[in-house]
C-alpha cells in the first residue's frame, strides 16, 4: 500500500485512494501482528513492507473481536476486490506468512497488498505497490470475516 513515505501517501491520494488517519483492528489481531513484527528477520523480509505493516498496526484503533464492524478486513478475512483501472475482480484471503497459498488466493499480511487491506472497510480504495506497479483496488465485499462468523480463534 502507498503508506511507507509521505511521497507515496501523496501518490495514493492523487490516484484517488481513500485514506483515513486510522483503521480498525481487533485486539487479538493487533497482538498477533506485533508478535509477527518482532519475529521477522529484517534481512529476509522487504524492509519497506515491514515498515508499512508496523505503521498500519500502530495506526490501528483496537476493537474487541465481538465489536469489530462486519465490513472491516481482519486477519483470515476473505475479500472480493476490483482493480479500479482494469475492472478485473479478485478474491483474496488475508493470512499470516505460514499460511500463504497463492493458487488459493491466500495472501500474506507481510505483502504490499496484505498490508493495504488490513483494517480497511468495504467500499475503500487501497493502493498496493505491486511488482507490476501501483494498483488501485476497491474492496467490494467482505465475503468472510472470522469475527462476523463467530470464529474468534482464527
Amino acid at each position: 500500500m502507498a503508506r511507507q513515505t509521505d511521497s507515496s501517501e501523496n501518490r495514493a491520494l492523487l490516484m484517488g485512494a481513500k485514506r483515513t488517519s486510522w483503521i480498525q483492528i481487533t485486539r487479538f489481531d493487533k497482538k498477533r501482528l506485533i508478535d509477527l513484527l518482532h519475529s521477522l528477520d529484517r534481512s529476509s523480509a522487504e524492509p519497506e513492507v515491514v515498515e508499512d505493516l508496523a505503521n498500519e498496526v500502530s495506526r490501528g484503533v483496537e476493537v474487541e473481536s465481538t465489536e469489530i464492524a462486519r465490513d472491516v478486513v481482519t486477519m483470515n478475512s476473505t475479500v472480493r476486490v476490483t482493480d479500479v483501472d482494469t475492472g478485473a475482480a479478485y478474491v483474496y484471503t488475508l493470512v499470516f506468512p505460514s499460511d500463504v497459498d497463492p493458487e488459493k488466493g491466500r495472501i500474506s499480511i507481510v505483502s504490499p497488498l496484505g498490508t493495504a487491506l488490513i483494517g480497511e472497510s468495504a467500499g475503500a480504495v487501497v493502493v498496493a505497490d505491486l511488482p507490476r506497479g501501483p494498483r488501485r483496488l476497491r474492496i467490494e465485499e467482505i465475503v468472510y470475516q472470522p469475527e462476523a462468523a463467530g470464529d474468534f480463534h482464527l
